[in-house]
């Protein structure tokens, strides 16, 4: 298909795509200044995970109840309540006064963020045309991960000037994208109801039918656990204990970054011409080898082209793979419930991956452990090998 036969993005999707930028950016706001301001009242180190943890606990905990109310209530509803309740969990953050009451609101926090989620999700694959499905899971994503990547360096300036805030800032930030996607959405309607002529939402157990939906949850598990879980947790520890310099951790996470920032840039067009399967299968394919012989890096070089071989695998995986479970679900039909478990695949994969690999680093060492987290992405790839092309289906 040329560029001018491409369908244009619609405007619903750009308004979507501006407001995860803004969430991204106050998302790293409150990151550099979290651990330190739970450490404030006088806890210790485990206690401040706990803190950083709990948000992405009861996401993955809500997920199910967030899929239940997109097919109940609509998409946009439930993207809007979920994001003022992180709005009011975040600035109410900034006046706890226990370490308590700090924990029950980054909770709620995570109740709101699955909620958001997982309708903006369902949001994408019910306006995206097929065509160029690839395309604007690229756009979405990299909003997101600019908005991370600029976030915590405001959020580190902010912080000067108190560790509250950051929480307060992001909090009005959060409030201000509801008003403008609330205002710019408002004509967007709400998926028609069976009883009304529409389709029934798409049930968990008719998707899970579909081998490629199955493959896509394999990979989204093996994705969180890989880039959003060992790649964030426990690789700017391993290139800190390698270099011996503190500055060797966030120059990683940057290198990595900026490998998947550029690569987003192709990798939907790429998605939505030749497939989903083959950037799936060799996104997978670099991150286990990214990963698995990150153990055998002797020095910062060496790190930083696995890490840039980690984010080209995770720039090509994301697109195709979010673009499958759209195709699978389709634009006619609600999928909540269906998006719900592929996204809980993922934060599963991101919470258990870091504990599991930094035990096993506790215990036998690096190299071990980062290979066994490439075998991970390695074996994703198997379900991959069967699963169906799903762009053929749609695009015809």
């Amino acid at each position: 298909m040329t560029p001018q036969e491409r369908p244009p993005v619609p405007i619903e999707i750009k308004v979507l795509v501006a407001a995860a930028f803004v969430i991204a950016v106050g998302f790293g706001l409150i990151t550099p200044v979290l651990p330190q301001f739970a450490q404030s009242f006088d806890v210790g180190v485990t206690a401040s995970s706990i803190i950083v943890s709990a948000f992405a606990f009861f996401r993955l905990l809500f997920a199910p109840a967030g899929g239940s109310l997109v097919a109940r209530l609509g998409e946009r509803p439930v993207y809007l309540v979920g994001l003022i309740i992180v709005a009011v969990s975040t600035g109410a953050s900034a006046f706890a006064q226990t370490y308590w009451q700090l924990l029950i609101f980054r909770s709620l926090g995570g109740i709101g963020s699955t909620m958001f989620t997982v309708s903006a999700m369902a949001l994408l694959v019910r306006l995206a045309p097929p065509r160029i499905r690839g395309r604007v899971s690229s756009m979405y994503g990299s909003a997101f991960l600019v908005g991370g990547v600029i976030g915590p360096v405001i959020g580190g300036a902010l912080g000067e000037f108190g560790m509250r805030v950051p929480f307060v800032v992001y909090g009005v930030a959060l409030l201000i994208a509801a008003a403008i996607v609330g205002i710019m959405l408002r004509g967007t309607p709400l998926r028609a109801e069976a009883t009304d002529g529409g389709l029934p939402p798409m049930t968990f157990g008719e998707a899970v039918k579909d081998s490629a939906y199955r493959s896509a949850m394999v990979s989204a598990f093996a994705n969180g656990w890989t880039n959003f879980g060992v790649r964030v947790a426990v690789l700017p520890l391993f290139a800190v204990a390698v270099v011996e310099e503190t500055w060797a951790a966030g120059v990683a996470l940057a290198v990595g970054a900026a490998a998947t920032a550029l690569t987003l840039q192709l990798s939907g067009r790429v998605t939505d011409s030749v497939g989903r399967r083959r950037p799936i299968i060799v996104g997978l394919a670099l991150s286990g080898l990214g990963m698995g012989t990150m153990g055998l890096a002797g020095g910062l070089v060496m790190i930083l082209v696995l890490t840039g071989v980690l984010g080209i695998g995770a720039g090509l995986l994301n697109p195709a793979q979010q673009a499958t479970v759209a195709d699978v679900v389709g634009n006619d039909r609600s999928g909540g419930k269906v998006l719900a478990a592929f996204q809980m695949c993922q934060d599963a994969g991101g919470i258990g991956g870091p504990v599991l690999i930094g035990l096993v680093a506790d215990l036998a060492g690096w190299e071990l452990a980062f290979a066994l987290s490439g075998l991970v992405s390695v074996l994703a790839i198997i379900p991959w090998l069967r699963a169906r092309e799903t762009l053929t289906v749609h695009a015809g």
